[in-house]
């Protein structure tokens, strides 16, 4: 197999995508604008963005289900452009299972490996050994409607996995499950990504499913990639403003660079209200930015503080149970959100309440896209 290396890490390359761009005849609608992303082996890669951002349709051009049209897209160093989707080495689960409802349990799974004339022998080892993988060993001579939705959900993974494919592609797999059900099977995925050490690229568009499952994301919006990073990278260090604002709670104050310090930190005036923020690129005086920072890192403090940076009001206070939300509006007319996991020590907060707020540089990231 001519598998592709990374020359900075040695780790296999499992999809590698470059200037992949989609559009649409109807209209001429691009759903995907010059997208280049390198997926490794064994990760569990989840593509995150709203309803419309292109992560779907990247998913289906990754497995052959439709083309791009413009880039190229390589699976295990193969370039597949012109490859069918039964004949890469992918799989998709899809939101809408698709189950034969006529068949059972193990007929299902069993179908793609009889389209490919394999012995029956192996048909029925394979098969007995995709339904231990997802825990239903049992289960074998069920039909789909005698299933739970979770053990219908196990058999499309056991379906997938059966053919051993290099890379399995999730299309929203659990968006029509309840709350309960859904944390159930984000778990078992875990487990079989784990158990397997397949290559997983999954799609969401909950950014808690992809932020507890994955090992990189890469957020996607108007059918760009905005960032890919670790959950903790995307989180603590978002590049843009979109992904700022769509994972997590944040805060975001425009302002003009002031000055440059050290340590790549800068100082921004947001109107009268002045904050030093971390900054991921090379600003310069005068510049136009955004000041983000998530409401957990925001803190109400006493004004001898060394990181108090404005005064207010508080014009909001909510019971969150596990944290105390306050809106607080600044002394520029702007208003900023507090999530607190308790009331500060030295008082109590209430609405009217003129409050000082602080939080360390390092929490603030200045934004100029």
């Amino acid at each position: 197999m001519n598998v592709e290396r990374t020359a900075e890490t040695g780790t296999n390359v499992a999809v590698s995508i470059a200037g992949v761009s989609k559009v649409y005849d109807r209209g001429g609608v691009a759903a995907l604008s010059d997208v280049s992303l390198t997926i490794f082996q064994g990760e569990f890669f989840s593509l995150l963005g709203p309803s419309g951002c292109g992560k779907t349709s990247l998913l289906r051009i990754i497995g052959g289900f439709e083309q791009s049209t413009s880039g190229r897209v390589m699976i295990d160093g193969v370039d597949v452009g012109d490859t069918a989707p039964y004949a890469r080495s992918t799989n998709m689960i899809f939101q809408h299972l698709a189950l034969f409802p006529h068949m059972t349990v193990f007929e299902n799974i069993a179908f793609g490996l009889r389209r490919k004339k394999m012995p029956n022998n192996e048909i029925a080892d394979r098969v007995r050994g995709a339904l231990a993988l997802v825990r239903l060993a049992d289960y074998g001579e069920r039909m789909p409607d005698q299933l739970s939705g979770g053990q219908r959900q196990r058999v499309a993974m056991a379906r997938a996995m059966v053919n051993e494919p290099s890379v399995l592609l999730l299309d929203e797999p659990l968006a029509a499950l309840d709350l309960q059900l859904r944390i159930q099977m984000q778990e078992e995925l875990r487990r079989l990504h784990k158990s397997t050490g397949r290559t997983f690229i999954y799609v969401t568009h909950d950014q808690g499913e992809a932020m507890s499952m994955s090992d990189r994301i890469g957020v996607m919006h108007g059918g760009r990639l905005q960032q890919v990073g670790t959950p903790e990278d995307i989180y603590n260090r978002p590049r843009t403003r979109f992904v700022a604002s769509f994972i997590g709670h944040t805060n975001m104050l425009d302002g003009v660079v002031t000055s440059i310090g050290d340590e790549a930190f800068v100082r921004i005036d947001c109107k009268g209200v002045g904050l030093m923020a971390k900054s991921h690129g090379a600003l310069t005086v005068g510049q136009p930015v955004t000041a983000a920072f998530r409401y957990e890192r925001l803190k109400v403090a006493p004004a001898a503080d060394p990181n108090v940076f404005a005064s207010g009001r508080v014009v909001e206070r909510i019971y969150l149970g596990q944290s105390i939300r306050l809106a607080v509006e600044l002394t520029n007319g702007a208003v900023v959100t507090a999530d607190l996991r308790e009331a500060p020590e030295f008082s109590p907060v209430s609405v009217g309440d003129n409050v000082s707020l602080a939080i360390p540089p390092q929490s603030v990231v200045a934004l100029t896209e």
